[in-house]
């Protein structure tokens, strides 16, 4: 007896330790579900790659770099496409229609001068009329803000973003404005299939009444096929005033064109950063995924000169694109490790607060795969 009260204390002392609370905690087996994928479903599968121009080069070979470390089941189909060329290839869109999926940097739009952006160009070419953006906190990535995880959804091809505009008379332009029911399907169905709450238009049809009117009235259709799933409405100014002063009230937010880019980029601020947030572009047919949020954002050359781009973004769009390809397995080990590293706080580029290069980076998330 007296041989068991001396071992007690002895045993809780030990059990403080980092090493003995490993030894002493039941073994729990790796994996609890397991995917049981098609026969198949593990060939290679191709990814059109637009490197694109300034960062885009540096990040999207960060991405490849950690795909051939993790073997993932992918391979590229590289072409160089400048924001500076009137069109889009034609073979670049054949790549893409093949492949189904796409993975891109930003490419550069020259400001006025009547230029089409290439960026919207591929979208309306390719009916990428969704674009999703994931605004959420990292551990380890201080914000002003905890508990965000917002996941913003944009119409991708109609309204002001489609470059439907024309001079009706000299110092006259009309642009026309129109929205789609089928944003709305997409709004909900994400959110249905992804065990979200809530969704939340956003709009101005206090003053827009008949285009943003029609706005809410496909929502208000679309929402009454989900019971599930909360719906609530919002202006669009008192939107981003809400944005900033208690984001975590959001989950799924769908919107038109033009607010949707505003609402998704101030949502990627509060969160850490334009820098660290996912996002892609998708159709009935294919998918392209790049940065979430300023997704044309080429940097400035003293970043590319410096090689010290942050490729959090683009790695964590890879692994949204990994799921996309029925790759889920691939998708957490690379989304965990760029978690870690972020967590870890050792390597991080400028705009996290750090001096870490591109390269750093990856080496990092590479060594921290599982």
């Amino acid at each position: 007896m007296a041989r068991r009260a001396l071992t007690l204390p002895i045993l809780k002392r030990l059990s403080g330790s980092p090493a003995t609370a490993r030894l002493l905690r039941p073994t729990q087996p790796a994996r609890t579900v397991t995917y049981m994928p098609r026969p198949g479903d593990g060939a290679p599968r191709a990814v059109t790659l637009i490197p694109g121009d300034g960062i885009g080069p540096l990040v999207t070979n960060a991405v490849e770099q950690v795909m051939s470390a993790m073997h993932a089941p992918v391979y590229f189909e590289s072409y160089e496409v400048h924001g500076d060329l009137k069109r889009v290839p034609e073979e670049v869109i054949e790549s893409i229609r093949k492949n189904k999926v796409c993975l891109k940097g930003g490419l550069r739009t020259p400001v006025g001068g009547g230029v089409s952006s290439l960026n919207v160009q591929l979208r309306k070419e390719l009916d990428l009329y969704a674009s999703l953006v994931n605004c959420f906190n990292l551990p380890g990535l201080p914000t002003r803000h905890e508990g965000v995880d917002i996941v913003v959804i944009r119409e991708n091809t109609e309204g002001e973003y489609s470059g439907l505009e024309h001079e009706v008379v000299p110092g006259v332009v009309e642009s026309l404005k129109f929205c789609s029911e089928r944003i709305a399907k997409y709004a909900f169905e994400y959110a249905y299939l992804n065990n979200r709450k809530k969704v939340t238009a956003v709009h101005k049809a206090n003053i827009m009444k008949l285009a943003d009117g029609l706005f809410l009235e496909s929502c208000r259709e679309v929402a009454t096929k989900y019971p599930s799933i909360k719906y609530n409405e919002i202006i669009v100014d008192n939107c981003c005033m809400q944005l900033v002063s208690k984001p975590e009230q959001f989950d799924v937010m769908v919107t038109p064109n033009l607010y949707g880019n505003l609402v998704a980029n101030t949502a990627a601020g509060i969160a850490g950063g334009t820098g660290v947030m996912p996002g892609g572009n998708v159709g009935a047919d294919t998918a392209v995924f790049e940065q979430g949020a300023s997704a044309g954002n080429v940097g400035n050359e003293k970043i590319v000169e410096q090689k010290k781009a942050n490729p959090v973004a683009l790695l964590l769009s890879s692994a949204m694109m990994l799921r996309h390809l029925q790759f889920p397995s691939f998708a957490d080990r690379l989304e965990t490790a760029v978690k870690r590293v972020i967590s870890e706080g050792k390597v991080r580029t400028k705009d996290l607060g750090g001096y870490s290069t591109t390269q750093e980076v990856v080496d990092a998330v590479i060594a921290n795969l599982d």
